[in-house]
């Protein structure tokens, strides 16, 4: 679909998350049965409310559990919370299995550096640290010294940093800050000089860049939520403002709002040179009209590029008086536009670099050039053009892999991206324009041997005939008889890649003997806007069936077999795993859905649900997208008496971007109409939200939890 919270949301007792200490090691089938016999779900009270439809009546039993600050909601978790840990407690490997990621967890990771004025600036996690540190230096072979610690922004670790912005003079970094892992943050401003903070703290900002114009910066914020429905209530009337350092946010000047339209987000951008103010308005996740304003011209009003939400408009720079501007206007897999500020009506526009049958991810103004970041079937390819255009080239790459970074400015001539892959941590290289040859800057300080392991993509077919890309990595050497313990991973929409990437948690996975498999269905962005397409609205089954035949695949290729198997996702990929299960409950031995969209009638009304519409449609804008809505909501599609997958449902109090209402009422749904010794389980986390922020204590602790919960429920043994 790439937080400042004043009130504790659900009180979870101290108890509920204790662990169990593990002495002696036991084998699973030793307690499996005695636990399974044992589990007793809560009694979730059902009510009698009911919605119409187009004249259909739909009950929603569970509507109570939408109120996230009621005594009966934060009971309902309590006792939740209170099996779920009682289960995953008595895994006999449970604690093992957290002791060893939280070994492999312990080295040294950096971020990628990049230059702000005459400084490098990079992040680094010294291997257990809740969050990565950032550190400034005078060049690249000078001392390091810690410019900001979000470390200690809280004791527990559960508030992180969220975004950063330096001014274009180096003087000044404005950095957010959100609690528990929410989507709202809080913008500090850091003197770079002395390194101390000043007075300036901007509250209620949400889904915002900061970008400076002189001696401020514009964001974009939503007026103060009513007190209990921060983390709930739908946000309306986006505005953008602009603040001046050393000034009250009651002084901040109101720079756009839009009261006819209410729904619509707005944000800003600057060019480097600050000659040109960039206003995006958006709708959806997709789309978006463009604007811009000449600060040469002063304070003329912003003359549109395009007024219409059918396609995306990203500004990249500015040559002059033109803007560089990257579209899938007319061209699905996008392409480069050069568009005259001076002439800017559709008619004018020069193409820059046209369409590949490649999908464009990304352009980088660095030293002269223009390095494009491609995906070609899920994996990264970089080609270099000059700035009029010119195809000069590819960047040699060290494999198949995923490109990110590029972290450079276009007047000089050195920049640094990072590189990784499924057997490789990433690494950081350092590139020098003016050759175009790259050289290893800093590998990964991890102990992992990559030729021991091994990944391969297939093409597999779907229901309808259409071939899907997917990875598949595993030790090598393991026997393919259908019995390897096998995750299989998705997501499948708003347009979003999933490109190779190395996971700690995997490295614990394959050591015993465990396959993870990447499908990059439809609905994602692998192959441009009409991939996309595919997976959205009344053709949001399609990415359904991709990922059960990509199940079916792995079976029928001896990789692993319906016991063994277990299918995970997150948010839109929670909702993927959670139609999934239930429209094949038979497929699956396990399921994992994360945080997800589970409540497809009902998903639009709460905080930021309105812009999924673009890729789910909504239950009320017309009959035929109501019953296809209705026809594959999890919450709504739950059959009694069905034996469904063992099931470990995870979400956290803190999520305002799906809320876990979802998650609670799919649970609740879950335990009511599942037949059989299957565990159908929900992981409620406190002061955490979607995931991004989230300790690395919270992490490892999780990762835990639900891979404990995947081998016990294969009735396989761990080696730890």
């Amino acid at each position: 679909m790439k937080k400042l919270f004043p009130l504790a949301l659900l009180v979870i007792l101290v108890f509920a998350c204790t662990r169990v200490a593990q002495k002696d090691p036991v084998k699973v089938d030793d307690v499996k049965t005695e636990v399974t016999t044992m589990l007793k779900y809560p009694e979730t009270a059902k009510g009698d409310v009911t919605d119409e439809y187009f004249g259909t009546t739909v009950a929603d039993p569970y509507r109570w559990l939408e109120d996230d600050n009621s005594d009966e909601t934060k009971d309902w978790v309590r006792r939740q919370n209170e099996v779920t840990f009682g289960y995953l407690n008595k895994i006999p490997y449970r604690d093992a299995i957290e002791k060893r990621l939280t070994e492999i967890w312990n080295y040294e990771k950096y971020s990628t550096p990049f230059k702000e004025n005459d400084k490098y600036y990079f992040f680094k996690n010294n291997g257990l640290q809740n969050h990565s540190v950032l550190y400034v230096q005078d060049d690249l072979d000078a001392e390091a010294k810690v410019l900001l610690d979000p470390n200690t922004f809280s004791e527990d670790g559960t508030t992180s940093l969220a975004g950063y912005s330096f001014s274009k003079d180096g003087r000044y970094m404005a950095y957010g800050v959100s609690e528990g892992g929410s989507d709202w943050r809080t913008a500090m401003v850091r003197d770079l000089k002395t390194g101390e903070n000043l007075a300036d703290e901007l509250k209620w900002i949400k889904f915002s860049g900061m970008s400076w114009k002189g001696d401020g910066f514009f964001y974009s914020r939503y007026d103060e939520p009513e007190e209990g429905g921060e983390l709930s209530d739908k946000t309306d009337n986006h505005k953008v403002y602009y603040h001046k350092v050393g000034t009250p946010q009651s002084a901040d000047k109101l720079i756009h709002k839009d009261d006819d339209n209410p729904e619509r987000n707005f944000n800003m951008w600057t060019s480097e040179d600050e000659r040109f103010v960039m206003l995006y308005a958006s709708e959806s996740t997709s789309g978006n009209a463009l604007y811009f304003k000449d600060t040469k011209k002063g304070d003329a009003d912003f003359t549109p590029i395009t007024e219409s939400f059918d396609s995306d408009f990203w500004t990249l720079g500015n040559f002059d008086d033109k803007l560089v501007v990257m579209t899938n206007h007319e061209a699905p897999n996008m392409r480069v536009l050069l568009i005259d500020t001076n002439n800017p009506s559709e008619e004018n526009w020069k193409e820059l670099i046209p369409e590949d049958e490649k999908k464009l991810q990304s352009i980088s103004l660095i030293g002269g050039k223009m390095l494009a970041r491609y995906i070609k079937d899920a994996y990264s390819v970089v080609k270099i053009f000059s700035e009029d255009g010119t195809y000069e080239g590819d960047l040699e790459l060290p494999g198949i892999g995923t490109v990110s970074g590029f972290s450079g400015k276009r007047d000089e001539n050195t920049a640094f991206y990072a590189f990784t892959s499924f057997t490789q941590p990433s690494a950081k290289y350092k590139y020098d324009a003016s050759t175009g040859k790259s050289e290893l800057f800093k590998a990964s300080a991890l102990d992992f041997n990559s030729d021991d392991y091994e990944t391969k993509q297939v093409f597999y077919e779907s229901k309808d005939g259409t071939k899907v890309p997917m990875f598949i990595t595993h030790k090598k050497g393991i026997k393919m008889d259908g019995t390897n313990p096998t995750l299989l991973y998705g997501y499948g929409g708003f347009n979003i890649s999933l490109t190779p990437s190395f996971s700690i948690t995997n490295l614990a996975f394959y050591e015993n003997g465990g396959i993870y498999a990447l499908a990059n269905l439809r609905g994602g962005g692998e192959y441009g806007k009409k991939w996309h397409e595919a997976g959205t609205k009344l053709q949001k089954q399609n990415v359904f069936d991709d990922f059960i035949s990509a199940a079916e695949y792995l079976i029928d290729n001896n990789y692993t077999s319906s016991e063994r198997l277990a299918i995970q996702g997150g948010s839109n990929g929670g909702l993927l795993v959670g139609a999934c299960m239930l429209q094949r409950p038979d497929l699956f031995k396990v399921a994992l859905p994360a945080v997800g969209v589970m409540d497809m009638l009902r998903y639009h009304k709460f905080t930021i649900g309105k812009f999924w519409a673009g890729d789910y449609g909504t239950s009320e804008e017309s009959q035929e997208q109501f019953e296809y809505l209705w026809d594959y909501s999890p919450v709504h599609n739950v059959k009694s008496g069905t034996a469904y997958p063992a099931t470990l449902v995870t979400t956290a109090d803190h999520d305002d971007r799906v809320v876990p209402a979802h998650s609670f009422k799919f649970a609740a749904a879950l335990q009511e109409g599942h037949e059989g010794e299957n565990p159908v389980l929900i992981r409620i986390d406190t002061k955490a939200g979607h995931g991004a922020g989230k300790s690395t204590e919270q992490t490892i602790a999780e990762r835990a939890d639900v891979m404990s919960f995947m081998f016990y429920n294969f009735g396989v043994d761990v080696k730890y």
